[in-house]
């Protein structure tokens, strides 16, 4: 994929303030951000986002844009990232998983890497798709009627809206042009606002 302009292009990242492993959320907001694209990271609460590396020893923190209440709706692109701690968390929050829903029921593209697809289970949309994620997931989105591949990236264009997955931190220099690529796509297929 090339490098893609992403000017004009709103992608919204959900976390909890706490345990994102700190590459999923640090280099995709800062390179999505280094594209051009206006990335806002909302999380339970306006509280620092404490980070983790290898889901034990703390890593950055992350000062939040928003609440998950307070999002709003007008983005080209979701992105969930992982970290073990945070997908199980954030798959618990009511306002989270809505705005998983709403995004797919809207067509928007909605990303996720590592164990980040949890949230998309929750919110019930992954039934006939394909994607990959973190490898202990993979009996649990096959219970939810996907298909599971080992692959660094999946795009899945099925039904409704785009799906972009990956497994690991190793995968971001797959997985950020796919999102980048799947948010200018959908951007640019939009009316002008």
């Amino acid at each position: 994929m090339t490098d893609t302009d992403l000017t004009g292009r709103r992608i919204l990242v959900l976390v909890t303030n706490y345990g994102v492993e700190q590459d999923e959320l640090v280099v995709p907001v800062e390179k999505l951000r280094k594209r051009g694209a206006t990335v806002v990271v909302a999380a339970s609460s306006t509280d620092p986002i404490q980070t983790l590396v290898g889901d034990k020893d703390p890593g950055s923190t992350v000062q939040p844009d928003t609440t998950f209440g307070d999002a709003g709706s007008e983005f080209d692109l979701l992105l969930l990232p992982g970290g073990t701690v945070n997908a199980d968390s954030l798959r618990q929050e009511s306002a989270a998983v809505d705005i998983v829903r709403a995004s797919a029921a809207a067509g928007r593209p909605v990303a996720a890497i590592c164990h980040g697809p949890w949230a998309l289970i929750e919110a019930d949309v992954v039934s006939g798709r394909t994607l990959t994620s973190y490898p202990s997931l993979q009996s649990d989105l096959r219970n939810a009627g996907a298909q599971w591949v080992d692959d660094s990236v999946v795009v899945d264009e099925g039904e409704g809206f785009t799906l972009v997955t990956s497994r690991n931190p190793g995968d971001l220099d797959d997985f950020v042009p796919a999102v980048a690529e799947a948010a200018r796509a959908f951007a640019d297929a939009q009316p002008v606002r």
